[in-house]
């Protein structure tokens, strides 16, 4: 039998734009223990593919990683925003594109030792390219990739970002069914 954590006492210690922290005291096995726990919204994760198996890919710096990141298209849920809405507005906004067809691949927990987060990962197919109007804040380079060779790089281990990886991963096994 699995043992159960039961919340004694909860403070936020932090509340941000993305994130919210706040520590837990939890019962454990051997009495009380704490736990730091990251509030976060949640994100859509897009698997965008054209017609010629091109999936759409983006670049940008990553500050907590000091470097460029190849990513797909992704980002955090509005408020109590759809995932599918923001599947869809994410895509257009980073990169231009819109899909005529979405379809749900599934959703994971990216980090269950210290963070609330959703991710929502989807299929994006029948594209069509326009322009991109990503936030004042970001800087992306867009690109369309071959999405065997964007699935042997996973493979290889040149990408690292584990919301691509997973996305690659079930849009490529998806296609192939």
């Amino acid at each position: 039998m699995i043992f159960e954590e039961k919340t004694l006492d909860s403070k936020r210690i932090y509340e941000g734009r993305i994130i919210n922290l706040r520590v837990d005291k939890v019962t454990v096995v051997s009495g009380t223990s704490t736990r730091e726990i990251v509030e976060h919204n949640g994100g859509s994760v897009i698997a965008a593919v054209t017609d010629d198996n091109k999936i759409i890919m983006v670049k940008q710096f990553r500050k907590p990683m000091e470097s460029p990141i190849l990513e797909v298209p992704a980002g955090k849920l509005d408020g109590d925003e759809d995932p599918a809405d923001a599947a869809l507005r994410e895509l257009s906004e980073e990169t231009g594109y819109t899909a005529g067809k979405l379809e749900k691949l599934t959703e994971f927990y990216p980090s269950v030792g210290y963070t609330t987060e959703v991710l929502h990962i989807y299929l994006a197919t029948d594209l069509k390219p326009g322009a991109c109007h990503p936030d004042e804040n970001e800087v992306l380079e867009v690109m369309e990739m071959d999405l065997e060779e964007v699935y042997r790089m996973v493979m290889d281990g040149k990408i690292h970002d584990g919301k691509t990886i997973a996305a690659v991963m079930m849009a490529r096994d998806k296609l192939r069914g």
